[in-house]
């Protein structure tokens, strides 16, 4: 052994003797009664005592800190009474407790193993807050050079276990727990701390007991946590040197400082994530830019403080290349999508959203810039600066993009969007929602435009209207295989049809006004044959649809929603189930079955219908019982809400015999 290894400790042992010398004078404890706010923690009277006997230290604790709990339930112990009543008035006065900080502090850090640190971290807060306080290369060095006498050999901190420390219990005492707990039980790797604006129950001190205790951690997520700022961040960077991942939601205490600190000294950060945090402005997002090398993702969300300067630099920066870019309500302008066009050579998702001081201009670089090329998602909400122009533009401009979502965009029209798809010739996936200016001619032109299209999705586009018989015959799109047409109160399935030959998915939910002579028309022509459908809403629809579906798509059809389907009966149900082999999902809400219909699908050929809801079907009744128990040994969910016929008995035998299966009553 090195002769400073036994310096050490010999001053260790000579400390601790002495302290022994003055508990045999004085009569001190070596640990005294418990505090009254630590029995609270565990709903205790405060009358048991805790000590250091075989009781405390032959178990396991660091298993309950590693948990979040300081607080463990040991059996009360009885203290030896000492004849003299001089120094049993001494023991009540005196205790360990009365040490300094320095002094308990040194004792503390010199613990040998984790579950020596776990026993003592919960006599008391004092004691757990020392312990929290202590860098785990403090301990390190303490092992290292401590003889192990019982084995008790700690195990490398890889950084594995995940917290999470949601709302009431979010406290600066749990975080110590977690930081003395997980230290000797493979390190801490993730933490999440969800809080509450209504609390301040995390402070700078609980990060500090992380960032001391857990020099392993990797990902970090702060949300609705009003009380933490520069310091406890900056902590975190000083000692957290592997932080790959940070999320900031709703801190308005964390500055640029505390970023600054972040990008200095943490170079492994991957991901960023900075949401509605006051403080935060473009020099924390500069040095980022500058420093962090392996950046790949950023998300910047309602930030006020953040503008041109920060996201240009950031974006910019020769050291940092994100290939995932989100940008949300902030104040930048048509500079900040110029850089982005130009440098984000990288770049392959890009999501720009409420962006109030982008014009036309802005996207319009950005698409001609050339940077983007390897740019394969785009998505692009509530911004007014999106024209048909800079649509076009920007179609041009990306050549290898696969996914395109248009949201909320009101000065796109028809023109625009054909443009684009044309310009667009490598697009998989088209999603539309709320720009009002589209109609049906635009959607149906795009799909006959983009030759690898897959996945078409038009939503809430109210000026969607159905086509004249008279418009010219477009080339199908024999790639299609999912559309998706959700509250588009005229939208016609004449021409659609004849476009989509091979759909594998189809969603017509919301669309109140088809009726069934389209629909029928849009099933003959589908030829690979349908698996996922959804009607859900559409009123007007009959027994006719289901007898088309089960006669053309029975032997493919998985999932089928006939949710709000009135006009469907007995029959419609009688028909899945003579036809419908491998179906496993079938909602029919509020439509017309009655005891039947239910009796009919018990005797159907379906062998993998795992879920059934009939919620509002009121003419289903109690009778129902004996179908839905032979249903239900494949079944693990069945919805019966508001089935008024349905007496509670009925229910209750159901879920008695159907243990297998969650029931909704």
């Amino acid at each position: 052994m090195p002769f400073w290894a036994e310096i050490h400790i010999w001053v260790a042992l000579i400390l601790l003797g002495s302290l022994s010398i003055f508990a045999l004078i004085f009569g001190w404890p070596f640990v005294e009664k418990q505090p009254s706010a630590m029995s609270t923690l565990v709903n205790r009277s405060g009358d048991d005592e805790f000590y250091s006997g075989s009781s405390l230290c032959s178990a396991d604790f660091s298993h309950f800190l590693s948990l979040g709990y300081a607080d463990v339930y040991c059996p009360p112990g009885k203290r030896p009474r000492l004849p003299n009543p001089l120094v049993e008035e001494n023991s009540k006065k005196a205790s360990m407790e009365m040490l300094p900080d320095e002094c308990l502090f040194e004792i503390l850090r010199r613990l040998g193993g984790g579950r020596e640190r776990s026993a003592a971290a919960v006599v008391s807060k004092r004691w757990l807050m020392l312990l929290s306080s202590v860098r785990s290369s403090e301990i390190c060095e303490s092992k290292r050079q401590a003889i192990c006498l019982d084995g008790d050999c700690e195990i490398e901190c890889d950084g594995y276990l995940t917290r999470t420390v949601e709302g009431k219990r979010g406290s600066d005492v749990r975080l110590a727990a977690i930081a003395i707990g997980t230290s000797s039980r493979g390190g801490l790797g993730k933490l999440s701390v969800r809080g509450s604006k209504s609390m301040c129950g995390i402070t700078n001190a609980g990060l500090l007991a992380i960032a001391r205790g857990c020099p392993s951690l990797r990902a970090l997520s702060l949300w609705d946590v009003p009380c933490v700022g520069d310091e406890g961040l900056m902590e975190i960077a000083k000692e957290c040197h592997s932080l790959e991942k940070l999320d900031l939601c709703q801190c308005p205490w964390i500055s640029s400082k505390g970023l600054v600190a972040i990008a200095e000294r943490c170079p492994s950060l991957t991901w960023l994530t900075i949401e509605s945090c006051s403080s935060i402005g473009n020099e924390g997002l500069q040095a980022i830019g500058r420093h962090c090398s392996l950046l790949q993702s950023v998300t910047i969300k309602d930030c006020p403080l953040v503008g041109d300067q920060g996201v240009a630099t950031l974006l910019s920066s020769t050291s940092s290349a994100p290939t995932k870019v989100k940008l949300h309500g902030l104040k930048i302008t048509d500079f900040s999508l110029a850089v982005i066009g130009h440098y984000g050579k990288a770049i392959t998702s890009l999501a720009l959203s409420a962006l109030q001081n982008v014009s036309q201009k802005g996207f319009w670089v950005m698409g001609n810039a050339g940077g983007l090329k390897t740019l394969a998602s785009l998505t692009i909400s509530s911004c007014r600066g999106t024209t048909d122009v800079s649509l076009e533009a920007v179609g041009k401009g990306c050549p290898n993009l696969k996914l395109m979502c248009l949201a909320k965009c009101c000065f796109v029209s028809d023109h625009g969007l054909v443009a684009f798809s044309k310009a667009a010739g490598g697009l998989e996936s088209l999603q539309v929602e709320e720009c009002n200016r589209i109609t049906q001619i635009g959607v149906v032109n795009a799909i006959s435009n983009c030759g690898k299209l897959r996945s078409v999705s038009v939503v809430k586009c109210m000026n969607v209207m159905d086509l004249n018989p008279e418009t010219e015959l477009l080339s199908p799109c024999e790639s299609l295989r999912s559309l998706s047409i959700r509250n588009c109160p005229g939208f016609g399935l004449a021409m659609v049809g004849k476009l989509c030959p091979q759909l594998y998915q189809l969603d017509l939910s919301g669309l109140c006004g088809i009726t069934d002579a389209p629909l029928l028309s849009l099933l003959e022509t589908s030829k690979a044959g349908l698996a996922k459908v959804n009607l859900s809403g559409c009123l007007n629809l009959s027994d006719e649809v289901a007898f088309a579906l089960a006669r053309l798509h029975g032997q493919t059809l998985e999932v089928l929603n006939l949710d709000g389907c009135r006009k469907m009966t007995d029959a419609s149900l009688v028909a899945v189930a003579n036809s419908c082999t491998f179906l496993n999902d079938l909602d029919v809400s509020k439509c017309s079955i009655t005891d039947s219909g239910v009796a009919a699908l018990s005797r159907g050929v379906q062998i993998n219908l795992q879920i059934l809801s009939l919620s509002g079907c009121s003419m289903v009744s109690s009778k129902s019982v004996p179908s839905l128990g032979e249903l239900g040994k494949n079944l693990l969910g069945l919805n019966l809400q508001q089935c008024n016929g349905m007496s509670s008995s009925a229910i209750e035998l159901l879920v008695e015999h159907l243990w297998r299966c969650d029931i909704l009553s």
